[in-house]
């Protein structure tokens, strides 16, 4: 919980709310099919969203022509531009990508009366959500924001940021995920004493375990560390739930999706937050200067 001076203690508005938005089965229309409407389908397509794409043929890139071939279940096409309130009708969320902003804003101020959230590229000004830099790696997901103000230099944090990682940290949160529904399976009570009790276990054995361990969790692994943690109220070692050799740095990172090998020590498989956050401030800092 916090305290009265925690809470005096944070910066004044101007920021977001950083939030995982869930677009799974929603409808999200898209105007645009040029560059920045191709990097739009590939996180909604992602997003597991069903996408409506507005944008004359001669305005679609190649990219964005393959993602309509390869997926046409996904992805329904209308070769024209936006004519109106009816291109509304049953849309979660809309996303402009086109080189118009007085067409942008006739489309977000529609939105706005619709009550439907709306991102027009380029113009901040005119959007309830930003994109940012993003990492991926499976079920990590890591967003990097300048609330509108600087996509460059997010890209260049982002980049401070990924070089941070060891690359396994998705297939580690992948097992954890695993571990998490067992031991929910096995006690689905929701909220109460034991929810508190379940949390709190999940958060020692994460905060006990090195994360790579967790990429050799196995279905046998998993049942063991349950009945010898859970059950007994107590976080076992990793020896005591695996015969297997401890996973390297190198050996976790070649089954992870992230595609690279890092040679990171174990120890040092993450980088503090503070120094790269404080060199990517700094940097920003001096290259906002040159600009001015």
């Amino acid at each position: 919980m916090q305290t009265v001076s925690e809470i005096d203690d944070l910066s004044p508005g101007g920021g977001s709310l950083m939030i995982a938005w869930q677009l799974k089965g929603k409808r999200v229309l898209l105007v645009g099919g040029g560059e920045v409407g191709a990097s739009r389908i590939g996180h909604l397509l992602r997003a597991d969203a069903h996408i409506t794409l507005l944008s004359p043929k001669k305005g679609l890139i190649p990219t964005t022509k393959d993602y309509i071939a390869k997926y046409p279940q996904r992805i329904t096409y209308y070769d024209r531009s936006f004519t109106g309130p009816a291109e509304l009708h049953k849309m979660d969320l809309v996303l402009t990508a086109i080189d118009s902003p007085a067409a942008s804003r006739e489309i977000a101020d529609l939105c706005r009366q619709a009550k439907i959230p709306v991102n027009a590229a380029d113009i901040p000004e005119l959007c309830d959500f930003y994109f940012g830099a993003q990492i991926r790696d499976g079920p990590l997901q890591i967003m990097i924001s300048s609330n509108g103000n600087g996509p460059r230099i997010s890209a260049l944090i982002k980049e401070r940021v990924q070089a941070s990682l060891g690359g396994y940290e998705g297939l580690a949160l992948s097992k954890i995920g695993k571990l998490r529904a067992e031991l929910k399976e096995r006690v689905p009570d929701i909220g109460g004493a034991v929810g508190r009790k379940r949390m709190k276990w999940m958060s020692k054995i994460c905060n006990d375990w090195p994360l790579i361990d967790f990429t050799l969790l196995d279905d046998a692994m998993i049942h063991k560390l349950l009945d010898e943690g859970w059950e007994k109220n107590r976080v076992p070692t990793f020896e005591e739930v695996c015969e297997k050799p401890k996973p390297s740095v190198v050996q976790a990172t070649s089954s992870s999706t992230s595609g690279e090998l890092s040679k990171t020590s174990r120890s040092n498989f993450l980088i503090p937050i503070a120094n790269f956050l404080a060199g990517a401030v700094f940097m920003a800092a001096v290259m906002l200067a040159r600009r001015r």
